[in-house]
């Protein structure tokens, strides 16, 4: 096996597809966690800021509002194209998180949200934003919460069944999801880690349509699609999302992510 796997070939065309519909209705989700980690990270003016796994660029249209200089990877085409129009000022690029195209040293704060565990081999991805964050300077990993206390975490359970057999040693969307895990994860990659701490950020959509829209443009979502169908994918998320379903028709879901703050 190579030391330094990629993973843009896989995860690339997979969050493509639906990338809009990704970033307007799913990723602006996040948005309660993005601000509590810039208030604590203190990122403001004059900060280099980069976002790998950047997605629709919803953290780094954020980080710009509070005067960052804003860089941002992806694996995914479409999803760098939505970041380009939503932050035209920003650097946006698409790139394996295995290796990113900055030289060394180049950022002060360097968060990954939700995006390590897409990568090839995560602890080379980590190693790798260790080399592009200055010496002292700040690296961010968010995870899901862990699952059972977590309920928005029904949602991609929901389309498991519904997924191609995945390898043995897949480490899927919650392998991430402890104080202890996300420590280790620091350490192997050659960072100091300084805290963890949990943040809620609860998904709440107006409808099941904007819900659907949202779900259905995920990368593992869009593999369900082509593996069981479009229907069967989206009935799986509507079961799951019933619970969630408010007297006035909205959908509030519960959902905390757990941060690691570490140092290069």
């Amino acid at each position: 096996m190579a030391l330094n796997p990629q993973s843009s070939a896989i995860n690339g065309p997979l969050w493509s597809i639906r990338a809009r519909d990704w970033a307007e209705a799913q990723e602006v989700q996040a948005i309660p966690a993005y601000e509590v980690v810039f208030d604590r990270a203190a990122v403001g003016r004059g900060t280099r800021y980069l976002d790998v796994g950047c997605g629709g660029g919803v953290a780094a249209r954020l980080a710009a509002a509070r005067g960052a200089t804003v860089s941002g990877v992806d694996a995914a085409e479409g999803m760098i194209a939505v970041a380009r129009d939503s932050v035209p000022d920003g650097d946006f690029r698409v790139a394996d998180l295995e290796t990113l195209p900055f030289s060394a040293g180049a950022f002060d704060v360097v968060t990954g949200f939700n995006a390590f565990q897409y990568a090839a081999n995560p602890v080379v991805a980590l190693s790798e934003v260790g080399r592009v964050t200055k010496a002292g300077g700040l690296i961010v990993v968010m995870a899901w919460g862990p699952p059972e206390t977590t309920p928005a975490a029904t949602l991609p359970m929901a389309v498991r069944p519904l997924l191609p057999p995945s390898p043995l040693n897949a480490p899927g969307p919650f392998a991430l999801s402890d104080e202890t895990a996300l420590r280790a994860f620091a350490t192997d990659a050659g960072l100091e880690p300084i805290e963890v701490f949990d943040v809620d950020s609860p998904f709440d959509y107006p409808d099941e349509l904007t819900a659907l829209r949202g779900l259905m443009a995920a990368g593992p979502a869009t593999r369900a699609i082509e593996y069981s169908g479009e229907a069967a994918v989206n009935d799986a998320y509507r079961q799951a999302l019933a619970p969630f379903r408010q007297s006035d028709g909205h959908y509030r879901i519960g959902a905390s992510f757990q941060c690691l703050f570490a140092r290069s």
